[in-house]
């Protein structure tokens, strides 16, 4: 797995991102633990759990 390490910190975030949006909605809880322990396996760190992101009024 490739990091980078986030500017101004020491923090250091694998390149590849798990999403989880779905999770509970179109997932398991099984397959939510299933695909977490997978990507933690390959050495991913860096989980976005947001819920939703904002749409700009405008669509830009």
């Amino acid at each position: 797995m490739k990091f980078r390490t986030l500017p101004g910190t020491q923090l250091h975030v694998s390149h590849v991102c798990l999403g989880t949006m779905t999770w509970g909605e179109q997932n398991s809880e099984r397959d939510a633990h299933m695909q977490l322990d997978y990507a933690v396996a390959q050495g991913v760190n860096f989980i976005d759990t947001a819920e939703m992101y904002p749409v700009p009024p405008n669509g830009t």
